[in-house]
């Protein structure tokens, strides 16, 4: 038995639209589920007393794990800067595949998305991909969280 594959990732917001308008508009993501999350249910779960949340799950244009958006009414949390660091200990960012890396990173750019420098080729010396050369950048959503677009030269 045991692990079969990534089901979803989850990631707090503070503005759901804002997050949804993102990931959905900007990103070519799918929703696929809304709901209010309340009661002993979702607090045992969570640990937290009197929770109060709505989530929507969006799907990527070409499949893989879905993305949990979650605004937590109550309790309310807080935003903790150096989560948007990319070499902060814990989960750091979240890789997207595209086959134009340059195209996209100047589409979101006129969108106003912020990166966190341009696309950069990884050394072949460094690391070696199945799929060929790796190029990639960094950029945030929103709520600063990390994301990566990754492009491989033979994926195409």
């Amino acid at each position: 038995m045991g692990l079969s594959c990534v089901d979803h990732i989850n990631i707090v917001v503070s503005d759901l639209a804002v997050s949804v308008h993102f990931y959905v508009e900007l990103l070519g993501f799918k929703e696929t589920r809304r709901a209010l999350l309340t009661g002993d249910w979702i607090e045992s779960i969570v640990g937290l007393k009197g929770v109060e949340a709505e989530v929507v799950f969006v799907q990527p244009p070409g499949g893989g794990p879905r993305i949990e958006l979650i605004w937590y009414k109550a309790p309310s949390g807080e935003h903790v800067a150096a989560c948007s660091l990319p070499n902060t200990q814990g989960l750091r960012h979240i890789a997207f595949q595209v086959e134009d890396i340059m195209g996209e990173y100047e589409r979101l750019r006129e969108a106003g998305v912020v990166f966190l420098g341009p696309p950069v080729a990884v050394p072949g010396d460094v690391i070696r991909h199945d799929d060929g050369q790796k190029r990639l950048c960094y950029f945030r959503d929103p709520d600063g969280v990390v994301l990566e677009l990754a492009e491989y030269a033979g994926a195409h």
